[in-house]
């Protein structure tokens, strides 16, 4: 069978375990939109449709609209979609999985058994009925095997054989276990959101990272840190419970930015309170230290021009203090300095 496999990037590390929002991804008319493909960790719940390229749902997973893929679309066990079903090319639906809609595929359809299409189906394809082995399972048990005879070459080469078609765009992932609305993105991992993205809804992970240019339309919450890029837009709250807030240059928060340390370039826009449990930083170089940009890699570092030594800082320190700097204290602290 040919489909895309992002399930193993790397041999040692688990995909699944954190919230990925590619570039210039948006919500769009209850749809999640993006160029590139659409992993969703099993016994997750989407509550609006989806359009990308490869959609792939594990077991459980629920879909609250639509599903347009214009490559392959693959739903494991017991998954339900509330609308229509769209694939441009082949389909693979698990046992028991329910499609509250229509069914259309342009290519091929390997079905399993007791699956549940309210509106009918159509392939222009071969139709299987049978059990497809789920994505996630297929793709273990063949690299495991490789692995287990120490053909770790030959695993890393077919990893690069089944995503040698130029794939420019990162995998929207969705984690497992998370729940995914208009009104919130609740997520027990990291989060990362991209460039140029367009999301509705507050969102809570346990970290977060957000790129340039994104505007959210909600709040952002994390138990450990939260970096906001250059010229993006928070309508609403950054708080985190016990981490460091970066505010990025051009930015825009229009709510509280509150945490246990909190660093906002000089250029940056706070509406409102700033709440630091230990201290607040006004800085006038680049908020996103090393190891930040080394974890992340959607190039959201912000602008370098301009960029000094982090020591020409004016802060003030409590429990949970509300600060307000400014350029001018700045200045005068160098000049005492």
């Amino acid at each position: 069978m040919d489909f895309p496999c992002y399930c193993v990037p790397s041999l040692r590390s688990d995909p699944l375990d954190e919230l990925v929002i590619p570039d210039e991804t948006h919500v769009e008319e209850h749809d999640l939109v993006t160029a590139g493909d659409v992993i969703v960790g099993g016994q997750s719940t989407v509550e609006f449709g989806v359009r990308g390229n490869n959609v792939m749902a594990g077991e459980r997973v629920r879909f609250g609209g639509h599903i347009e893929a214009e490559g392959d679309c693959r739903l494991d066990m017991w998954c339900d979609v509330e609308d229509n079903v769209l694939v441009g090319e082949n389909a693979y639906l698990g046992e028991r999985v329910h499609v509250g809609g229509e069914l259309k595929v342009a290519g091929d359809l390997d079905i399993g058994d007791d699956v549940d299409i309210e509106d009918g189906f159509e392939a222009n394809g071969w139709i299987v009925i049978r059990n497809p082995m789920p994505t996630i399972v297929f793709l273990f048990v063949y690299l495991s095997q490789l692995l287990r005879i120490g053909e770790e070459e030959a695993a890393e080469e077919m990893l690069s054989e089944l995503m040698d078609d130029d794939r420019e765009r990162e995998p929207a992932i969705i984690p497992r276990s998370a729940r995914v609305s208009d009104d919130a993105w609740r997520v027990s991992t990291p989060a990362r959101i991209g460039n140029d993205c367009r999301l509705h809804g507050n969102i809570r992970a346990e970290s977060l990272v957000v790129g340039r240019d994104t505007e959210i339309f909600g709040s952002l919450r994390a138990k450990e840190g939260i970096t906001v890029g250059s010229g993006t837009q928070v309508t609403g709250n950054v708080t985190t419970r016990g981490g460091t807030v970066r505010i990025g240059p051009d930015a825009e928060v229009r709510g509280d930015v509150s945490g246990d340390h909190v660093e906002i370039h000089q250029h940056a826009d706070v509406e409102g309170a700033i709440r630091a449990r230990e201290e607040t930083t006004m800085v006038n170089e680049p908020v996103l230290d090393d190891s930040v940009v080394d974890s992340v890699d959607t190039g959201v570092e912000t602008d370098e021009a301009d960029a000094t030594e982090g020591d020409d800082t004016d802060t003030e320190t409590g429990d949970e203090t509300e600060t307000e700097t400014t350029a001018d204290d700045e200045q005068a602290a160098e000049r005492a300095d």
